[in-house]
């Protein structure tokens, strides 16, 4: 792996993981799916609006507009859902830690749909990876009178499904379509449902418009969301989904940094020891486990590098 493919992964980790704790202020001071609504439409519009700045090419193709509409149900409506109403239940740094269970999701799906397999030393680490998430998450999940804890569980494996769809169709187009636009036109898709259910079940008139939460809503929807996933589809059209999506396990280990410095979350010693093999998942899979990936079947007419 390159060193900018390498690059791009490791900051699109540490913006990720920056999200939760930006989420857990922000509702607060808004309705949980106004405030994803508005997360969504700002990014797609920063995106969009860059790529016609910029004459960026239009998405077109039965094909393309269908993986475009998985990926916003996906990444957008099902994965904002989930993170905005999981920040209610369960911590910034315990958040992260779960969150990022879709590693191994996306390795089962890619496998699948995209033809990736992982060697047997990828396999470890990633089993390691995982571990070590269940060894962190394990004292608070075990502790008792964690009735809502469950639920907050629930919503952000919900989120991390959806992701992890995203990921493997963003895969399926990485390189043959323009990022910017992409994943603007994505995230547009993906407000729609956030929207309506928004509309349905939420006064957003009940919206504080502070500058503490304009401030975590632009950053958010600039830094978290337009500029991260425009880093993560670049970095696919370099690197295998299996070998980039084995360094979301550094995500909890940056969430956690970020736990103990600004909301008093402690690392005891079973924290430490996840994080540990945390670490060593990723080692393995992206130093030792080897991928070997298919090559893509792309459909008659079609380019690597442009529109579709």
């Amino acid at each position: 792996m390159s060193f900018p493919s390498l690059f791009k992964i490791v900051a699109a980790m540490l913006l990720w993981a920056a999200c939760f704790p930006f989420i857990t202020i922000g509702i607060t001071l808004a309705p949980h799916l106004s405030f994803a609504t508005l997360r969504a439409v700002i990014a797609g519009v920063v995106l969009v609006g860059l790529a016609y700045a910029l004459r960026r090419p239009f998405p077109r193709g039965v094909r393309v507009w269908a993986i475009l509409g998985v990926m916003g149900v996906g990444a957008t409506s099902l994965g904002f859902l989930g993170m905005f109403h999981a920040a209610e239940f369960v911590s910034p740094g315990i958040a992260t830690v779960i969150a990022n269970t879709q590693p191994l999701l996306a390795a089962g799906l890619g496998g699948i749909v995209l033809g990736e397999r992982l060697e047997p030393v990828g396999k470890v680490g990633l089993f390691l990876g995982f571990l070590g998430i269940l060894v962190i998450a394990a004292p608070q999940l075990f502790s008792g009178g964690q009735d809502n804890y469950l639920l907050g569980i629930a919503y952000i494996v919900l989120a991390a499904l959806g992701i992890t769809v995203s990921n493997v169709m963003i895969k399926k187009i990485a390189g043959q379509v323009d990022p910017l636009m992409t994943m603007g036109i994505q995230f547009l898709i993906g407000s729609v449902p956030l929207a309506i259910v928004a509309g349905l079940t939420e006064d957003p008139g009940a919206i504080q418009w502070t500058y503490t939460f304009v401030a975590v809503l632009l950053a958010l929807s600039v830094f978290g969301s337009a500029l991260v996933y425009v880093i993560w589809m670049s970095a696919l059209t370099e690197v295998p989904l299996n070998k980039a999506n084995a360094f979301s396990f550094l995500v909890p280990i940056f969430g956690l940094t970020m736990g103990v410095a600004f909301y008093g979350e402690t690392l005891g010693v079973s924290t430490i020891i996840g994080i540990v093999l945390a670490i060593a998942g990723v080692v393995l899979v992206t130093r030792r486990g080897s991928v070997r990936e298919a090559a893509p079947r792309l459909p008659a007419g079609s380019v690597r590098n442009g529109s579709v």
